[in-house]
């Protein structure tokens, strides 16, 4: 008799239990964070890379840093192994100076070091499983976390994230010393974007070539050049924030603005900067119809600076350190960032239970976990 009278409740049950581990899985997923902190060390590593491999693309979530490492082991496991050694050596290095625990454990000294890595095995012309190249990519991933450890103070003056500048600055000199014609590290020769094609060819380019470079620009941030592992990506920036995978998805399609070769936007070489530009926007600002303009803008002016790293970080640091009134007012400290939903959902809860105040009056009248 129990049993039947239990089992009408079973699938309401199941469902509720489904969506809670959904909730569990999304955002920062903090309740783990927390969880870990007592744990073994080899377990709090595990969770700090995957939070670093996120990081990459201004996530902060485990499951969406084991996604993408899913993504790049499908796309070359060469690939992959390079960007795990440059997270390890960046990890291991922040670790040995005595950076910050919840920094380190956070991945906050982990992405450059997997930048670097994946960057350096796409430039070298020595092919996969070229052993050589282990040794600049652990260098390389250590000299990140020093950089970045030595930008932090400055920067936090002016409230800014170190961000990618680390990769920028390793990267360059590593390509300025080994060159093409290196005996150990060779790479290939920059090759410029090149003449677009005549129009007349531009107006009956292929519809699904074009929805194609926009999935692959997403997969570009990692050096992946396949519809399948650039899907997963994107179902990993999903999991974290589905606003920022809107955002993604359809400002990754601003290389469509620029006259280039159609590889290039077929590629996706031609839209990442553009989506990365506008999640810069989506994680530092609280969502208004302001700035979703500043973000289309953003993306626009990222994606015309395709070919220079440097510039585009340059633009992606204006933004941020915009001063008008009614943008300032969106902005949300660098140290209190995180997922866009969980941004918009205190800024109304500040709004509705307070008087208007400005930002340094809700930064500190709020508790963040």
């Amino acid at each position: 008799m129990d049993f039947g009278k239990n089992t009408p409740q079973r699938p309401g049950g199941l469902k509720q239990c489904f969506v809670s581990a959904l909730l569990y899985c999304t955002g920062e997923m903090q309740q783990l964070h927390t969880h870990m902190q007592d744990k073994f060390f080899p377990l709090q590593l595990v969770e700090g890379c995957l939070r670093g491999i996120s990081r990459v693309i201004l996530l902060n979530n485990p499951l969406s840093g084991a996604l993408i490492l899913a993504a790049l082991l499908l796309e070359s496991p060469w690939q992959a192994l390079l960007g795990m050694l440059g997270l390890l050596a960046s990890t291991f290095t922040a670790i040995i100076l005595g950076q910050d625990c919840e920094e380190v454990s956070s991945g906050l000294y982990g992405f450059n070091g997997m930048l670097v890595a994946l960057l350096m095995g796409v430039f070298s012309s020595a092919g996969d499983w070229y052993l050589w190249l282990l040794l600049p990519v652990c260098l390389g991933g250590a000299a990140t976390t020093f950089l970045s450890s030595s930008l932090a103070p400055v920067l936090d003056r002016w409230d800014l994230p170190v961000s990618v500048f680390p990769f920028n600055t390793v990267l360059l000199l590593y390509l300025v010393c080994t060159g093409t014609s290196n005996p150990f590290f060779p790479n290939h020769p920059a090759q410029p974007p090149g003449a677009p094609e005549s129009l007349i060819y531009r107006c009956v380019c292929c519809s699904h070539q074009l929805l194609q470079g926009v999935v692959l620009g997403v997969g570009q941030i990692f050096a992946c050049g396949t519809v399948g592992p650039s899907l997963l990506i994107l179902v990993a920036v999903f999991l974290f924030s589905p606003i920022l995978a809107v955002y993604f998805s359809l400002l990754s399609s601003a290389g469509l603005s620029m006259s280039v070769q159609h590889s290039f936007l077929y590629s996706g070489l031609s839209g990442f900067n553009g989506a990365l530009g506008c999640m810069v926007v989506g994680v530092f600002y609280i969502l208004s119809w302001r700035t979703h303009l500043l973000s289309i803008a953003n993306a626009l002016l990222s994606t015309h600076t395709h070919t220079h790293t440097h510039t585009h970080k340059q633009i992606c640091t204006l933004v941020l350190l915009l001063t008008g009134k009614n943008l300032k007012e969106y902005r949300i400290p660098t140290g209190k960032v995180t997922s866009p939903e969980q941004n918009f959902t205190k800024s109304a809860f500040t709004m509705i239970s307070e008087a208007p105040c400005d930002i340094k009056d809700w930064s500190t009248g709020l508790k963040f976990c």
